[in-house]
């Protein structure tokens, strides 16, 4: 009997044969968004140049990305879950492609912060989608495992592989480029998963929860809005401590009326469970610093060591290659060792990497402290997200993998978000501090004061219109003032990851089981038919 492509018996089948082929569309689509995340950062002085950027408009061009796509995640994980997670990647994927094209063609920071924040829109929707099809579609619990690994190696090589691309593109193109590289990535990325990933939802997945929705994205918004603006307008102004303050209350709010609806947005009950909790806070302290430091060390190798953006990029490829190394070795590790051992070492090796990267100065070489700094960091990335991952999608059911997927996505993009935020103000405020007390002696005008405070960037335009002499004299400040901010920076990198490793080491469970398999729900009569089909002792 011929069956239709539709057929409720077929798809998961051919699903199950294909599944190999389907992570590498998952990974393309998770590559672009998270590749996203760090393009931009090694564009920041050139984008400080040509849209006379300050140093908090570079963080809102970063943090408008990560904080709109942090603030959603939740929601279009519900989303997927609900409609199906197949609909949610190709709505997500279009939207991205469209508004990289919007950011390409912007001509102020108002502009490229606007299109940045619609571009978190589409991640959104991508990022939480593909590791829900991923936990559907890899029924077999090494498989998964292993899977997990991958895709969690593909977020350490983005770090990478952003700024080489960027770098690349920068080389030889208008910062535009570095957007409009999206639009046949994600046109490939939609084709292919048009063809070959199956459709899963939810059946039981509820309404949707509107009020939760607001509450957690405008709570989200006003915290980061308020740290990022700290150090311009003040830490203790009315308008920033208002503005930290009602956000707070307002995800205080979120968590009560969590609590109290049949379909909540965010289940906080799945808090109680120490695993899960544990492995999200072990995602966050590492995205925190690690997103942080990225912010910074992007600057450092452009603005103090004078390298191209091609030339800082491609010094940052150690980075990939060590976590491409470590992240499918973190997987059989835990299988060995437990989640507590991995995630704890990993965590505090990222930490010895940041304090290593707190000794950097103007003069460092790279080929010593400050590559060993980035190999360090990123062999503790690749020890802490797979296992952490694996603990938090390991510790829910198939049929909710959006809402796991999504709690592991926020907990990581909120991370990043805050990271670049308060590793962002803290340097903002010692860099700003710094500069203007080294160079109030030589009598500058307070607005060309003002403006070297704002940024390195800034502070070479200033010098470039002084006499030589004093012209050198503001730029070996500024760099000098930089080298303050970055080891302050790293420094609360280190200490954010120490606690992290806290948590693990705490509460993450010496031992735990491979996840369970369970039906998928594809929302037909098929739901058994992978699952059955893995657990076979013939199956591929």
């Amino acid at each position: 009997m011929s069956h239709s492509p539709e057929s409720p018996t077929l798809v998961p089948t051919r699903a199950h044969r294909r599944r190999w082929a389907i992570l590498a569309v998952l990974c393309l689509s998770l590559l672009m968004v998270v590749v996203d995340n760090t393009i931009v950062n090694v564009a920041l002085p050139t984008l400080s140049a040509d849209l006379d950027a300050s140093t908090t408009e570079l963080q809102w061009i970063v943090d408008a990305y990560t904080l709109v796509f942090a603030s959603l995640l939740l929601a279009f994980g519900h989303f997927g879950d609900r409609f199906g997670r197949k609909l949610a990647l190709q709505l997500g994927l279009a939207l991205f492609a469209l508004t990289s094209l919007l950011a390409a063609l912007s001509t102020t920071s108002a502009q490229l912060i606007g299109a940045r924040g619609l571009m978190g829109i589409g991640a959104a929707f991508v990022f939480p989608a593909t590791l829900a099809i991923l936990v559907n579609v890899f029924t077999d619990t090494k498989e998964r495992a292993l899977a997990i690994g991958i895709w969690s190696a593909c977020t350490g090589l983005a770090v990478a592989l952003g700024p080489v691309t960027g770098g690349y593109l920068l080389e030889h193109f208008a910062w535009g480029s570095i957007f409009l590289v999206n639009l046949p990535i994600a046109a490939i990325a939609m084709l292919a998963g048009w063809l070959l990933v199956p459709t899963s939802r939810d059946p039981q997945a509820g309404t949707m929860d509107h009020l939760g929705l607001v509450l957690s994205a405008a709570g989200v918004a006003l915290v980061v809005w308020s740290i990022i603006e700290a150090p311009h307008r003040g830490w203790t102004a009315a308008l920033v401590m208002v503005g930290g303050l009602v956000g707070l209350a307002l995800l205080a709010a979120f968590v009560l009326w969590e609590r109290r609806i049949a379909h909540p947005l965010l289940d906080v009950g799945l808090f109680r469970n120490a695993r899960f909790t544990a492995a999200s806070l072990a995602v966050a302290a590492a995205f925190f610093a690690l997103f942080g430091f990225i912010f910074l060390i992007t600057q450092y190798l452009q603005l103090v060591q004078g390298y191209s953006p091609l030339e800082a990029g491609l010094r940052t490829l150690p980075f990939a290659v060590a976590t491409g190394i470590t992240s499918p070795l973190a997987i059989p590790a835990m299988h060995r060792w437990g989640s507590k051992v991995v995630v704890t070492l990993g965590l505090l090796t990222m930490a010895a990497g940041f304090v290593l990267a707190a000794r950097i100065d103007v003069d460092t070489p790279y080929l010593g402290l400050t590559v060993a700094s980035m190999v360090t960091i990123a062999i503790g990335l690749g020890l802490t997200t797979g296992p952490a991952t694996e603990s938090i999608m390991g510790a829910l059911p198939a049929d909710k993998a959006g809402v796991g997927s999504a709690v592991n996505d926020t907990t990581r993009e909120l991370g990043g978000t805050l990271g670049v935020a308060v590793v962002g103000s803290v340097f903002a405020s010692v860099y700003g501090a710094a500069l203007v007390d080294a160079l109030r002696p030589l009598g500058l005008p307070g607005s060309a004061l003002d403006a070297a405070g704002e940024s390195v960037a800034s502070a070479l335009a200033v010098a470039a219109a002084l006499p030589d002499g004093a012209g050198a004299v503001v730029v070996q400040s500024a760099q000098l003032s930089f080298i303050d901010g970055l080891a302050a920076g790293s420094l609360v990198a280190a200490g954010v990851a120490v606690l992290g490793a806290l948590a693990a080491a705490l509460f993450l469970p010496a031992r735990q089981s491979l996840m369970r398999q369970e039906p998928v729900s594809t929302g037909d009569e098929a739901t058994a038919s992978i699952a059955a089909l893995s657990s076979s002792p013939t199956s591929a």
